[in-house]
């Protein structure tokens, strides 16, 4: 019973890129890093770790508005409220 409960934690933590530590990945990052990872990923996607975080501020904002075009990230950016933008964009920023 324990081990089918652990076993969504354990694949997060295996999903992780090397250097991110489950202590200090907030969980609304967890939305974003299986397209943004903080290290490595598609070159087609654009890296946002080390980006200044009033720039991934303004981007966010912009996908939600629908000022900026996109496939998914308008959809995905109607889901977070402002406070929630600036703690993904802190948490990037953060990031090298």
């Amino acid at each position: 019973m324990i081990g089918t409960r652990l076993f969504p934690a354990v694949l997060l933590l295996a999903a992780m890129p090397a250097g991110a530590s489950a202590a200090v990945l907030p969980p609304l990052v967890a939305a974003c890093i299986g397209c943004h990872p903080a290290s490595g990923g598609d070159p087609a996607i654009p890296r946002l770790a080390g980006r200044p975080d009033s720039e991934i501020v303004a981007a966010m904002k912009a996908f939600r508005t629908g000022g900026r075009s996109a496939t998914v990230m308008d959809r995905i950016a109607k889901g977070f409220d402002d406070a929630e933008i600036a703690a993904i964009a802190n948490w990037y920023a953060a990031q090298k």
